[in-house]
């Protein structure tokens, strides 16, 4: 047992403290970094999905206006390591996908390194080509061993009921609002990066790598960040790209801001799934086989694997269990992280068979779900320690006003509209990872500063670790003076996994009690001590989960199948909550991108070229105001002294998960038409 922080502020609804910064202008992000003379790059990209390029013509570019430099896989600067092929920019002339960087126009002004682009010609030798998923394919390959416990083909011969049915989801991109940006700059023998990143000191060993850097000569500074939801948590090609030219040009910052088509190419993306889910229930309607077989994407020059069996494995009891992950290798831009990977294409597939399953046993959709809790975790055995899905599928029902809702679909209508209700579970692991550190010290005017290299990327933690520097040290927040945001600090873990918060907050709160244990109440102008996150031993004793419940409730127009969300309720169990008004943001956050996901975000690969050919937010819709009814995010009180002395679990991700799959069922409830295909379009409602 840990053992939790007695808190003052923790759980109060504190004003951001980074607020009126980011409201005012006065917060630079990457971009806006003030560098001495800086020049601008604009990237030529490749128009063949698979080839090699055989003809570069430049001398246009060169002479253009305004332009310093036209790099060429013929000149750019050498690479240390091309270990990673995703990051080996400019060595060769091979093309793996349509939209890889094949060269780069550096100029004075952002409009002149554009302009000049357009001017570099490029020939190719196109290769056949393969950017199609499917699941019949011959070449599909295990992206782990199959698993198995028990015996679910038995078990699945002997059910009562048995649901056997396939989920699919289309590829989706990352588009936060600040796209991907760096601004690179050499200075004797050394890189300083300002980058827009989920990690600094994620960042900083990789660009140390492949420019045959010590560590120590780079620096990755991220301040400010606005938005990631995953795609910022590892290194893409953009960065490299912007340290090559700066390296090419002694003494000239350059600045590379990806367009907002370029999101599209090079920043990662979620892979496209295809899953079959088989569900075997007694005839009481409790689960006796659970079967999960995942096919997959990545592309051929990286694997990305998105484990979307992972939130099947500790969702309910069942003693049959088989999981199998599949993979195709593709001709396209390489797969990465985003929101919840992994268990939000996993939990559509899940929580809609479920829905299904439910049915067929005549059971309520939450009943069955309560019917089928676990108190153990049914891969590991281990007991969990928290887990209240029961207490938020309660909760969550008594809100949204689920009791007397008629099983019977396409029978509840207000005028053209036919009204229908869902429900989905939530689950997200909580992820410690020890190696952050922190350092306290005490200033001359009274203050702490405390120091850590995290990243905040708007949801909140600038905010959330000044809330927990004040507990641990038993002050006011305005004597903490934090410092984030630069690998020069204490190294902290990338901002991902709905971690930030248990690993830093721990690394601070060792460091507080660290400081206070040497230095005692009365400290003096530089006293200092460091703090470390470390392995949590509990997690050899306890599952670890935070869990949720979320309720829809949608409209299809009877006449043009045109799908509205008019509002959701979700319930979460995620622990204690730092900040009352960044976790209600963040809780929001991803129901609303489950709405985008359920109803909309679909990118379209063109199969003759290999492109995404809605690759702009006028045609890859996102939802917007006009597409979100009424919202409620709520919490359980939990307390878990087992996960980290604050006793959070993390809020940045179980938003998004169920919450399509809410709005599938709840679509089929008001219709009777079953859509196991995302985005829930219109033609598959009008027959």
């Amino acid at each position: 047992m840990i053992g939790l922080l007695h808190t003052r502020s923790i759980g109060a609804d504190v004003e951001r403290v980074d607020g009126r910064a980011k409201v005012t202008g006065a917060a630079a992000y990457a971009f806006d970094q003030p560098v001495e003379n800086p020049a601008y790059l604009h990237p030529v990209r490749s128009a063949v999905a698979r080839g090699r390029v055989t003809g570069l013509d430049t001398a246009a570019a060169e002479a253009a206006d305004g332009v310093l430099a036209v790099l060429t896989h013929r000149n750019a600067p050498r690479l240390a390591s091309t270990d990673d092929t995703e990051l080996a920019v400019l060595q060769d002339d091979a093309v793996a996908f349509h939209g890889q960087f094949v060269a780069a126009v550096v100029a004075e002004t952002p409009e002149a390194a554009r302009r000049a682009a357009a001017l570099v010609a490029v020939e190719y030798a196109g290769e056949p080509h393969d950017v199609v998923l499917s699941a019949d394919r011959d070449d599909l390959y295990a992206a782990q061993e199959p698993e198995e416990h028990g015996d679910v083909d038995a078990a699945i011969a002997a059910a009562a009921v048995v649901h056997d049915a396939t989920y699919t989801t289309p590829p989706e991109f990352n588009n936060p609002m600040e796209p991907h940006t760096s601004v690179a700059v050499w200075d004797d023998g050394g890189l300083t990066v300002y980058e827009s990143t989920q990690g600094v000191h994620t960042v900083r060993p990789v660009l140390a790598e492949v420019f045959g850097l010590d560590p120590e000569r780079v620096r990755v500074i991220a301040r400010y960040v606005g938005g990631g939801f995953g795609s910022k948590g590892t290194v893409h090609a953009n960065v490299v790209l912007a340290g090559l030219a700066a390296r090419a040009l002694p003494g000239r910052p350059v600045k590379f801001a990806l367009t907002r088509q370029d999101m599209f190419r090079v920043a990662g993306y979620r892979t496209p799934t295809v899953q079959r889910v088989r569900l075997a229930a007694d005839a009481d309607g409790r689960l006796t086989a659970v079967e999960h077989d995942v096919v997959e994407q990545s592309a051929r020059i990286k694997e990305f694997v998105e484990g979307c069996t992972k939130p099947t494995r500790g969702m309910y009891a069942a003693p049959n269990r088989r999981y199998r992950q599949r993979m195709a290798t593709l001709d396209v831009p390489v797969t990465s992280w985003m929101r919840a990977p992994g268990e939000c294409p996993g939990m559509f597939a899940l929580e809609s068979a479920m829905d299904e399953a439910a049915i067929a046993c005549g059971l309520d959709p939450v009943e069955f779900r309560v019917r089928n809790d676990t108190r153990t975790d049914p891969d590991s055995g281990k007991p969990f320690s928290t887990r209240n899905l029961v207490a938020c599928l309660r909760e969550g029902a008594r809100r949204f006003g689920w009791e007397g809702r008629d099983p019977a679909p396409g029978v509840r209508r207000d005028g053209d509209w036919l009204v229908g209700t869902g429900v989905a579970g939530s689950c997200y692991p909580v992820i410690s990872d020890p190696g952050s550190a922190a350092v306290v010290r005490y200033g001359a005017d009274g203050r702490y500063q405390v120091s850590i290299g995290a990243a905040d990327i708007g949801t909140g933690a600038w905010t959330a670790l000044t809330q927990i520097a004040a507990d641990a040290l038993r002050v006011p927040m305005d004597r903490i003076d934090l410092r984030i945001g630069d690998s020069a600090l204490p190294r902290a873990t990338v901002a991902g996994g709905s971690s930030g918060t248990t690993n830093w907050g721990t690394a601070v709160v060792e460091a507080a009690r660290a400081f206070r244990d040497q230095h005692g109440v009365h400290p003096r102008e530089g006293d200092e001590a460091r703090g470390e996150m470390r392995e949590n031993t509990a997690k050899e004793h306890y599952a670890m989960s935070a869990y949720g419940a979320q309720f829809a409730e949608v409209r299809v127009h009877a006449g043009t199948g045109e799908v509205r969300v008019q509002r959701m309720v979700g319930v979460f169990a995620v622990g204690r909550i730092v900040n009352a008004r960044t976790a209600r943001s963040q809780l929001l956050g991803g129901m609303v991108m489950g709405v985008s996901m359920a109803l909309h975000e679909h990118g379209v690969r063109d199969p003759r070229f290999g492109h995404v050919v809605n690759h702009d937010l006028a045609e890859y819709h996102v939802a917007a105001n006009a597409d979100i009814g009424d919202m409620e995010a709520v919490w359980i009180e939990e307390e878990d002294p087992h996960v980290n002395p604050m006793g959070t679990k993390g809020i940045g991700e179980i938003g998004i998960v169920g919450a399509a799959a809410a709005i599938a069922n709840a679509a089929h409830h008001a219709t009777g038409v079953r859509v196991r295909d995302l985005p829930l379009t219109t033609d598959a409602f009008v027959r």
